[in-house]
């Protein structure tokens, strides 16, 4: 038996290493996450003097978004189309991870998550621009719609308003969402599933007491990775949104570099941040309520 001094060595020599190999990524961390964030909100308590920026400490930033009914309606939108993406990412995305994960040969999934990541071959402005194709006044669906005679003019409500940008925007985020459902689903017990129907559970019972509830993990990260980042998305509502379909990302982008007013556009991205960090939390709280009641 080791002597407690020896084993309390031990353990603090292997403390010391673990710390040794975890200081280089969290330093990194640090140096990229949070001193940036950091001074985006230490930016955001100054004001924009012309070319030069008062450094004295003030909340007229944090006001004017209250005040001017703009930012309002800005943010709301965005967190609207935020949520739809999301749903209708996530809720596409399931039936396509759960067919890779239970009816494709255990040879043949490496190639159909594969061809699921076909579409970061290319440029993501690229696949903005071939939406605007395929939903624009003359593009590949009014064309079709019209040549087999179900309109009888081209639809205008597919293009430059909030549809595109829900369209464009969980298609570039499906693979996001499909990977992390079929990695929880992989994890499953398939006993699980045999005991279910063994006891006499039907098919969709199995799916909704057994199955979803063990995927609800990949649900989880796939809701976060494709909810955060569209906040953020400035490209897309740019192109395809048109003056209807602008989201907030594109007023802090206006803020930054056309109007000069970095104070203002750090403020905007601190309270949309604060906003997808609310509903995050939000989320994960009811799901493990949710989880705790199916318990």
């Amino acid at each position: 038996m080791k002597h407690p001094e020896m084993a309390r060595g031990a353990l603090d020599a292997d403390q010391k290493r673990s710390m040794a190999l975890v200081a280089p990524p969290f330093l990194y961390a640090i140096a990229l996450l949070a001193v940036p964030v950091g001074a985006i909100l230490l930016f955001s308590f100054w004001t924009q003097n012309f070319m030069d920026v008062d450094t004295t400490f003030t909340l007229n930033n944090y006001r004017e978004i209250v005040e001017q009914p703009i930012y309002g309606a800005l943010l709301g939108r965005s967190l609207w189309v935020a949520l739809c993406v999301t749903a209708v990412t996530v809720i596409t995305a399931f039936p396509v991870a759960y067919f890779i994960s239970f009816h494709v040969r255990p040879e043949r999934k490496s190639l159909w998550l594969f061809l699921i990541t076909i579409p970061f071959w290319t440029s993501y402005l690229i696949r903005v621009f071939l939406w605007k194709v395929i939903l624009g006044y003359n593009g590949v669906i009014n064309s079709s719609l019209l040549q087999i005679g179900l309109i009888d003019e081209p639809l205008t409500f597919i293009l430059y308003n909030v549809n595109a940008v829900v369209i464009t925007l969980s298609h570039a985020f499906a693979p996001f969402a499909i990977l992390p459902i079929y990695v929880a689903l992989e994890k499953i017990d398939r006993s699980l599933l045999e005991a279910a129907r063994d006891l006499g559970e039907g098919v969709i019972r199995t799916f909704t007491r057994v199955t979803l509830p063990l995927a609800m993990p990949g649900v989880v990260a796939a809701v976060l990775i494709v909810f955060i980042p569209v906040i953020g998305d400035y490209v897309t509502p740019e192109l395809m949104g048109g003056a209807g379909g602008k989201l907030i990302a594109n007023m802090i982008q206006t803020q930054f570099l056309a109007l000069n007013n970095a104070p203002l556009g750090a403020a905007l991205a601190i309270v949309a941040m604060a906003m997808v960090t609310a509903v995050a939390l939000l989320f994960v709280f009811l799901n493990r309520r949710w989880l705790r009641g199916r318990e």
